[in-house]
């Protein structure tokens, strides 16, 4: 996933898009949350929480919402929300992470 560079006259938040789609392979169980780079055609996020009754995904929406500088509701799961592989929406981003 990639966004476009705002113009030099333009302000950095202006140029993000009303909602980005990333795929995210995630690691649970992990020592910290962190991005931890590619992973073939996804971003890798290792998260400290237990793939247990829902934790990994509540660390990983939290993780998302910190990172784009939006709530937490406007984070969503698409696919995946049992799997290590997920799609992931972040509606009305107002930052764009150093890592993306």
């Amino acid at each position: 996933m990639t966004l476009a560079q705002p113009a030099a006259d333009m302000p950095a938040s202006a140029a993000l898009p009303a909602a980005v789609t990333l795929t995210v392979h995630v690691q649970p169980g992990a020592a910290r949350t962190e991005h931890a780079g590619p992973h073939g055609d996804a971003h890798k996020i290792r998260l400290a929480a237990p793939p247990v009754d829902g934790r990994a995904n509540a660390a990983l929406i939290a993780f998302l919402a910190e990172a784009f500088g939006v709530r937490q509701r406007d984070v969503t799961i698409v696919t995946g929300a049992s799997a290590r592989r997920k799609i992931v929406r972040i509606s009305a981003p107002t930052r764009r992470p150093p890592w993306l």
